[in-house]
């Protein structure tokens, strides 16, 4: 394939304040300038950059060989990101909305996740799967899904989640520059709601680590995403009453950070675990496995989960009726402390 590149603006070394949705942006083209075998693919994201603004200028600097604008088809974007992951290209693909993927499923569950197996190591498909996700932003149906478990029940594919600027470039980053596939959800919720400084230059967050967000002695509160602020918030409003929280952002979703999860809830004896998808077959069922086995005899009280309910991400007037808030999230808390 010929390349196209323009003369590269010149960069300020400096750290910047940006957005998730500006560090997404940043992300992609540190990769592109540093690594002709990245490739961006997906629905009008060269010229309009991208439904969120995420790939916004990208096709202009780099080209529209580089940052391609593909047809309305979601498994032939995934398929095509396969095919170039294996011949030598670095595909990073972006699914408009995690709910539009569900297309593309077969694709993901039966060649990104599995040719490391079938060809017994020949290939790899080194590529990254852009999804913005979840609810909040009152968008129509499907668009707010938060499915993340179905690929977590997926071996052979990463998934990873950033609640803040410098981890979204930071895990973008090291997905790019893993040999095998990665999924990448952003929460679409948080990708203008504050600026942190991220550093210009290239640098990576560790795929597999989580993050002790703050340090707590009486109860340990896990969630990832969007759902961050909201625990954080709570964790606040507990404290008020007395109540040390240990707040957890994991990151990754699979694999689990079970190191971190196991040596919290070990100090702690108690846990909360809070994310906006369904209930039931929710990521936090996983969660509370990982503690059974590894920190069982350490527990103080049941294990409290705060999700969303088991119906589809209701239309706007009920939104936020479905999403777990604050008050939700004290509420366990307290239930698990004064068990």
């Amino acid at each position: 394939m010929a390349m196209e590149m323009r003369d590269l603006p010149k960069k300020e070394t400096k750290d910047q304040m940006l957005t998730i949705v500006q560090a997404v942006n940043d992300g992609m083209r540190t990769l592109l300038e540093a690594d002709d075998r990245i490739m961006l693919l997906g629905e009008d994201i060269g010229k309009n950059g991208g439904v969120f603004r995420a790939t916004e200028g990208l096709q202009e600097v780099f080209g529209a060989d580089r940052v391609v604008d593909t047809p309305l088809s979601e498994a032939g974007i995934i398929g095509a990101s396969v095919g170039l992951a294996v011949n030598g290209f670095k595909p990073i693909a972006e699914i408009q909305f995690l709910g539009f993927i569900y297309p593309a499923y077969e694709q993901v569950m039966t060649h990104v996740s599995r040719l490391r197996m079938r060809t017994m190591g020949r290939y790899t498909v080194p590529m990254v799967i852009r999804a913005p996700y979840g609810a909040g932003v009152r968008a129509p149906e499907i668009h707010s899904d938060s499915v993340e478990a179905l690929f977590t029940h997926m071996p052979g594919i990463k998934v990873v989640c950033p609640s803040t600027p410098y981890d979204a470039k930071g895990l973008l980053i090291a997905a790019a520059e893993d040999p095998d596939p990665v999924l990448m959800l952003e929460p679409m919720r948080s990708y203008r709601a504050k600026r942190e400084e991220v550093p210009s230059g290239r640098y990576t967050v560790e795929i597999g680590k989580g993050k002790r967000v703050k340090e707590g002695t009486d109860i340990t509160l896990i969630a990832w995403g969007a759902m961050m602020p909201v625990v954080e918030k709570a964790a606040e409003q507990a404290e008020k009453s007395g109540i040390s929280c240990d707040v957890i952002d994991l990151r990754t979703l699979y694999p689990l950070d079970r190191d971190l999860i196991a040596e919290s809830v070990q100090k702690t004896g108690r846990a909360v675990i809070v994310h906006e998808a369904h209930f039931t077959g929710g990521l936090g069922n996983d969660i509370v496995s990982v503690i059974n086995d590894t920190s069982f005899l350490y527990l103080r009280a049941p294990i409290e989960r705060v999700t969303g309910f088991d119906v589809p991400v209701p239309f706007f007037a009920l939104e936020e009726h479905f999403l777990p808030t604050p008050a939700r999230v004290v509420q366990a808390i307290e239930k698990a402390v004064h068990f």
